[in-house]
Order: C-alpha cells, then structure tokens, then sequence
C-alpha cells in the first residue's frame, strides 16, 4: 500500500508531468480550478489548484473532502502511484470505477486531451 509521502510525491511528479507537456495536453492543464484528490484506502485529502498548468497541494486532511472542488478525483493510493509512473491507464481505470473523477461538463471536456 503505497504511503501518504509516495502519494505527494506521485502528484509532485504528476505537476512536473503536466508542466512540461506541450500542444493539447499543455491546453488542458492550463485550466485555474480547486482540486481534491481523496486517497481511499488511506482516508487522506489532498486539496489545491491546478494553476498554469501545474497542481498545487495546499493541505492534507484526514477524510473524504469537506468542500466540493472543480475537479474531483477519488482512488487508491497504489493506483495514484500506478497512473503517475504509466502502469495504469486513466480511461482503464476511469471505466473499472477504479478512479473516480467528477468535473463540470467543460472541464470534462478540456480533460479529456490528458486522459
């Protein structure tokens, strides 16, 4: 079971990931919206912004997320680890249930170009 640090660093990698993307990818990034992602199986929040393209975690908070952000991930630590590192794919996942993501109907959209 991957650790709260394993889990920071995956999304600090996943920010430098996104940051250094180019064309479509780069476009989608370039979003300005709060961000949750709730590890389930450690029961921890990340919260932030994804900001010109990079992700910025402010806090870590025991529980599922007390307010609702733009963008809504949900899944295991292992697999946060797995879908940094290119073990897993996002739309694999996405359609097992293994990763939960909520957004509105446009953030869906520009999204899309990084799944």
């Amino acid at each position: 079971m991957a650790t709260i640090e394993e889990c920071r660093e995956a999304l600090d990698q996943l920010s430098g990931n996104l940051a250094r993307a180019e064309g479509g990818v780069r476009g989608a990034a370039a979003l300005d919206r709060s961000l949750s992602c709730h590890v389930t199986d450690l029961d921890r929040t990340f919260t932030g912004r994804l900001h010109d393209g990079r992700i910025r975690v402010d806090t870590v908070t025991p529980g599922p997320p007390a307010a609702k952000a733009d963008i809504r991930l949900a899944m295991t630590g292992d697999d946060l680890v797995a879908l940094v590192a290119g073990d897993l794919k996002f739309a694999k996942a996405w359609a097992s249930g293994r990763v939960k993501l909520e957004a509105g109907f446009r953030d869906l959209l520009r999204l899309k170009a990084l799944l």
